[in-house]
């Protein structure tokens, strides 16, 4: 399996709304050509018994398993229980199928409130999208927006949807372009590590910098 370059720009690839068995294998195979890892975001109700192989296939690949809530339903308008009741679902079979929970929560539509800040246990994260959920976005249009945004410590929000055909054509060329660009790819976890930041409460992050975060959500705003 070719290694990917050393380098010291720093991206981490993301991709929501799997597991499956279609869209996600494709992504990971492209992940293993390139000898590396990616995060993906689950949505519990995803998680079956057919999907179970595809997860325990990213983990073992190195790749982290986010949490994405049970249900992808707006949780910005539900009281603390059922916040905390789509969360604690999806960590539950995260750690079933990998011995170890979800370190980071990313919100459906990135929709956030006070209530899911304190409930749901962990650090959020947004990331620097393309509308790739939408089909009317090509796939040249993607490659350009994730190489348009690309940055040290960006996180990139794409999504393995099942049928998500544009964004596996995408990343076939995404991946060893930006490692030509010297970009090295680490999962969400490693990006905070490696810059030395912890996540703080009541942020979300698009960008992990050994600074203040670039996104950050306030009772008052």
């Amino acid at each position: 399996m070719p290694e990917q370059q050393a380098a010291g720009k720093l991206l981490a690839l993301t991709f929501d709304d799997g597991p499956n068995t279609g869209t996600t294998v494709e992504i990971l195979d492209i992940l293993e050509q390139y000898g590396t890892a990616a995060s993906f975001f689950l949505v519990g109700r995803n998680i079956t018994a057919e999907t179970v192989p595809v997860v325990r296939r990213a983990y073992d690949m190195g790749c982290e398993i986010g949490n994405h809530s049970e249900t992808h339903s707006y949780l910005d308008t539900l009281p603390a229980a059922a916040v905390m009741a789509e969360v604690n679902a999806v960590s539950r079979k995260v750690r079933e199928i990998t011995g170890e929970p979800p370190h980071f929560f990313r919100p459906p539509y990135i929709a956030v409130s006070e209530t899911m800040f304190r409930c749901a246990g962990l650090p959020f994260i947004a990331g620097f999208g393309t509308d790739d959920y939408l089909e009317s976005v090509t796939a040249q249009e993607r490659y350009d927006g994730v190489m348009r945004q690309a940055q040290d410590g960006a996180i990139v929000l794409l999504h393995d949807t099942a049928g998500n055909s544009q964004t596996v054509t995408a990343l076939r060329r995404l991946i060893p372009d930006l490692l030509a660009e010297g970009f090295s790819f680490v999962t969400v976890s490693e990006l905070f590590r490696k810059k030395g930041v912890e996540p703080a409460p009541y942020t979300l992050y698009s960008l992990v910098q050994p600074a203040e975060p670039r996104d950050a959500y306030a009772e008052d705003s």
